[in-house]
């Protein structure tokens, strides 16, 4: 069992940690509540832009020195962004801590958006876009938010479009950080060999100074869902499909036995329902998943998989067929009880990674107040019945609700 502590700054940014003391590394981020969610069509990938220039220069440090400051000592800085955070984090030997943490204050807090650097990593951005477009993995992803999501910011690409990203300036930078920033809402997480009163001591240090800000805006609720069917052309061999619908935020009590009966159906595990029956079975796909992906106030269940053109429609059908037969018959108890030890095992192993559980902390306590125990998620599933999963089944699963997007091949073949 993980041993979790808190601590609160005067300005309203919270620090979480967990003491391992068999590592030598620590990791530590700066989380935000802050995502492209929070854009609008007309600034759109603005946050993953401001992700970028973050590490482009500061009061006091120029692009190079933010770049340099941990690799020279074998450590590692990075970010991203989605639908609802941002994360600045590094991981460096626990002897440069203090090093990782000012850095890290001082590209979230203090950039300066140099005008020379925007104009060259709006370039580096441009390219990122391309990069994207030629995985049809990754623009499947994307453009099947936009098939669920329609309008509404959750179905917008997080890289922006091109449009966006040539017009943004020094000035819209500043103007959606001094909307969006709002130090109740900042996390700093940290995992390692550190002491705790040393890690308060050093957000103290270091975030203690920043001014408290708060911000009236408010995220806009999804709403109005309605099943589409979407066929896009690409310049690709192989045919790809994503089924899916809205599911449950993050605050609904479902979420847990919705994320097993998921696991049931598509989870890593190679003896997932549709990897046995579209690839074991029939050898229709190299690859099929099932995810759910919940956010504050819904989400998204999502099914996505490629195959050989001509064995699309089967694929499509069996698919089908997958989900109908866990929405007319509940579990055996033998079934039940190994899929259970199944998620047990693999919520076990992601635990073990420390940089996943400090950005787990981190967004944790940003949605929910706190750290949810592992302890509490395995009493939740072990609580779950196989009658919970066949309603949920026969709730999200109705293929009435689905939307379908296709990616198909263009007509002359790939290029």
């Amino acid at each position: 069992m993980r041993n979790i502590e808190y601590y609160k700054l005067a300005n309203g940014i919270r620090v979480v940690h967990n003491r391992v003391t068999t590592t030598k590394i620590v990791h530590c981020g700066i989380m935000l509540n802050i995502g492209s969610r929070d854009e609008t069509p007309v600034n759109q990938g603005i946050a993953h832009f401001w992700e970028h220039m973050a590490f482009k220069g500061t009061r006091k440090r120029k692009a190079y020195h933010i770049l340099n400051r941990l690799d020279s000592l074998g450590g590692e800085l990075n970010a991203f962004t989605d639908k609802e955070k941002i994360l600045f984090y590094a991981s460096i030997r626990d002897t440069y801590f203090e090093k990782a943490i000012d850095l890290l204050t001082d590209i979230t807090f203090d950039s300066v958006f140099p005008e020379n650097q925007i104009e060259r990593e709006r370039n580096v951005i441009l390219e990122e876009m391309s990069m994207y477009l030629d995985d049809p993995e990754d623009s499947l992803y994307d453009e099947f938010d936009k098939v669920v999501f329609g309008r509404h910011p959750l179905g917008m690409n997080i890289l922006g479009t091109q449009s966006t990203v040539k017009s943004f300036k020094k000035r819209d930078f500043k103007k959606f950080v001094g909307e969006h920033l709002d130090t109740n809402k900042i996390v700093f997480s940290c995992v390692g060999n550190i002491p705790f009163e040393c890690v308060k001591a050093m957000a103290e240090k270091y975030m203690g100074h920043i001014a408290p800000v708060r911000t009236a805006t408010r995220r806009r609720k999804f709403s109005g869902y309605k099943p589409r069917e979407v066929v896009i052309k690409r310049d690709v061999n192989q045919s790809r499909c994503a089924i899916g619908r809205p599911a449950y935020p993050l605050s609904d009590e479902r979420r847990s036995p919705f994320y097993m009966l998921v696991n049931i159906l598509g989870g890593n595990g190679m003896n997932s329902r549709l990897n046995w029956a579209l690839r074991e079975k029939r050898g229709f796909v190299y690859s099929i998943g099932a995810n759910y992906y919940p956010f504050s106030d819904t989400g998204l269940f999502m099914i996505s998989f490629g195959t050989d053109p001509t064995q699309l429609h089967k694929s499509l059908d069996l698919v089908f067929k997958e989900l109908k037969k866990l929405s007319d018959r509940a579990l055996g108890v033998k079934q039940l009880r190994a899929a259970k030890e199944q998620l047990l095992g693999q919520l076990a192993m992601a635990e073990e990674n420390n940089i996943n559980y400090m950005t787990m902390m981190a967004r944790s306590t940003l949605d929910r107040g706190r750290v949810i125990a592992i302890e509490e998620t395995y009493e939740k599933i072990a609580k779950t019945t196989s009658g919970t999963l066949l309603d949920l089944a026969r709730e999200m699963f109705d293929d009435s609700h689905f939307s379908v997007l296709k990616m198909e091949p263009n007509s002359n073949g790939h290029s």
